[in-house]
């Protein structure tokens, strides 16, 4: 019996039933279904159906299908599709596949365009595009934190994997957006666990500044902040310097500064989809138990692991500290000792974060992504978020806003 692949493009204002329509006439005729795809923009509807039919029935198969677009009020054109280009086109399955999500208050045809190039000189062809966020309105500035974000589907091998991630980060930088480049294999889709960091991720501040400020001792403490998150000085020396200096500050101050903490924006509604979804969230910070224990009950986190500070007898800060001191390195092993616990694939976590001190553990999740990060690690992390808030992970794991209602 000889065969003929056709495929079917069908466009026009949406309404119900032309899918149900068109397949039926293609059952009747025995046809089979080798590809179909369909996709719906502002009520347009672009449908294609790639089908494999006896010859003898094809005639009469794209008779039928032209005369129900007309009664439809749709668009059909047809292609005859020759072997060897279905041979080549399934010979394209085992190519890897990547996912570039592009983010940011808006997304504007430069950033496509510039992004699309980027791929295609990188030798990858683009399969799928979506949108993952809502809809944007007309006025943004009824809604000045109104978020942008569309999700590529790219199939192929890059040339130079390391020059297109290095092309997307400069050119993220120019025109204002982030974006994120990751292999679409089993580990993406099955995430399991997500470490933040405290201090300047979760919440708008370094608590240990706040502390220093209520024991007068402010400008010193930012001083040796600043040059321990820029990666100057070591961070166990640091941490040391200036625990030493709130020495004699009520603990009193502490619960005053957990109940107006700024958190960052996007928080309550990260962990909200991630509860949901049964992530396992923990804390792991360079600030102190306190507050992450603070947030723990107010968000619900799983973990918390922060620096534990010394209180005297008369309730007031000794200057010292208790316990092992957790910098990056202790981050790093923490993350590892929560995924062995919960018996989670190193490549299934994600871990978030600003500092220097927070790159070995985003080096070391199967997704690390530094969030409004300073430029060192911004510099040095695969994946990273400046323009929206926390809650813009979740789009780099691949939620639809729609999935977050």
């Amino acid at each position: 019996m000889e065969t003929e692949l056709i495929l079917l493009n069908i466009s026009g204002a949406d309404k119900s039933g032309i899918t149900a329509s068109l397949t039926e006439i293609l059952a009747n005729y025995d046809a089979k279904i080798l590809d179909i795809g369909q996709a719906d923009i502002h009520h347009t509807l672009s449908l294609g159906i790639l089908i494999k039919t006896d010859s003898a029935k094809s005639g009469e198969i794209l008779k039928e299908i032209l005369f129900k677009t007309r009664d439809l009020q749709v668009q059909v054109t047809f292609d005859i599709v020759s072997p060897a280009a279905y041979n080549e086109w399934v010979s394209r399955q085992g190519k890897n596949r990547y996912i570039v999500t592009i983010l940011g208050r808006e997304i504007t045809a430069r950033q496509i365009a510039e992004v699309s190039r980027i791929i295609s000189d990188q030798g990858l062809n683009i399969e799928t595009i979506q949108r993952l966020t809502g809809r944007m309105p007309l006025d943004e500035s009824q809604q000045p934190l109104t978020k942008g974000c569309i999700e590529m589907s790219v199939r192929g091998t890059p040339s130079d994997r390391e020059a297109m991630q290095a092309d997307f980060m400069r050119l993220a930088s120019q025109l204002n957006f982030d974006i994120s480049l990751q292999e679409d294999n089993m580990y993406r889709r099955s995430r399991r666990l997500i470490c933040f960091d405290m201090d300047s991720t979760l919440i708008r501040t370094e608590v240990i500044d706040e502390l220093a400020d209520r024991a007068g001792v402010g400008e010193e403490v930012r001083a040796i902040t600043e040059s321990a998150m820029r990666g100057e000085i070591d961070f166990k020396e640091s941490f040391t310097r200036r625990v030493a200096l709130l020495k004699g500050l009520d603990i009193s101050v502490m619960q005053e500064i957990a109940e107006s903490l700024p958190i960052t924006e996007g928080v309550e509604r990260l962990m909200k989809v991630l509860k949901r979804s049964g992530y396992k969230t923990a804390i792991l910070s360079g600030g102190f138990k306190y507050f992450g224990d603070y947030l723990k009950q107010r968000f619900g986190f799983d973990y918390v692991y922060a620096n534990e500070l010394e209180v005297g007898d008369d309730g007031k800060l000794t200057g010292r500290y208790v316990g092992d001191i957790v910098d990056g390195a202790r981050k790093r092993d923490l993350l590892r000792l929560i995924a062995q616990v919960e018996n989670i694939d190193i490549a299934q976590t994600i871990a978030v974060g600003d500092g220097a001190n927070d790159l070995p553990m985003l080096s070391t999740a199967g997704l690390g992504i530094a969030f409004h990060a300073k430029p060192k690690v911004k510099a040095e992390a695969a994946q990273s978020i400046s323009t929206i808030g926390i809650d813009g992970v979740l789009y780099f794991l691949g939620f639809k806003d729609s999935y977050m209602a």
